[in-house]
């Protein structure tokens, strides 16, 4: 599909399928390598990176954890600038390598959050990968080591990426023309 409806918005296609999974190739290659011999703990951010990260989990060739936290900062199209923690980690962090999988980082005020809290459960070393990156809207200064894409700062939906939780589905990345 070229283009497509979510609630009252039009999309259209940015970013097939097949290009995104060339980049989570690209950046499960980056994490085998960096990380095969850490044991780390991959904690994933719902509900937009399930895709991202059930993508990258199949090309981890090595055992590893996985755990799902939840937070929200958005409302409609646009980040409220508030953070509300909806599910928490369970567990010992103290001492773990610890890789951070998000969907999206645009203000980066999530993720800001995020660290703030992981650094208070004493792990060994924080991660940040992330499937997209919207460099022009980063408001805070990060260490994002692990990026698939970097794009435009466009209100996009697909591939784990909704519109108020609708749009999720898609397994391209639209984005919206009106």
């Amino acid at each position: 599909m070229e283009t497509i409806h979510v609630k009252d918005k039009v999309f259209a296609i940015s970013i097939k399928e097949e290009d995104i999974l060339k980049e989570v190739d690209r950046v499960a290659k980056e994490i085998n390598r960096d990380f095969a011999d850490k044991d780390p703990l991959f904690i994933s951010l719902l509900n937009g990176s399930f895709m991202f990260t059930a993508d990258l989990m199949k090309r981890i060739n090595f055992s590893c954890e996985v755990q799902f936290v939840k937070f929200s900062s958005y409302e409609g199209t646009s980040s409220t600038g508030k953070v509300t923690e909806m599910i928490g980690l369970k567990g010992d962090l103290t001492g773990r390598t610890v890789v951070i999988v998000e969907d999206i980082i645009e203000s980066g005020i999530t993720m800001k959050y995020m660290l703030e809290n992981l650094k208070e459960k004493n792990p060994k070393e924080i991660h940040i990968c992330t499937l997209l990156m919207k460099p022009e809207k980063l408001k805070v200064d990060l260490n994002v080591e692990y990026v698939a894409m970097r794009i435009p700062n466009d209100f996009i939906v697909g591939y784990g990426l909704d519109y108020d939780g609708y749009g999720r589905n898609y397994k391209d990345i639209y984005t919206v023309i009106n």
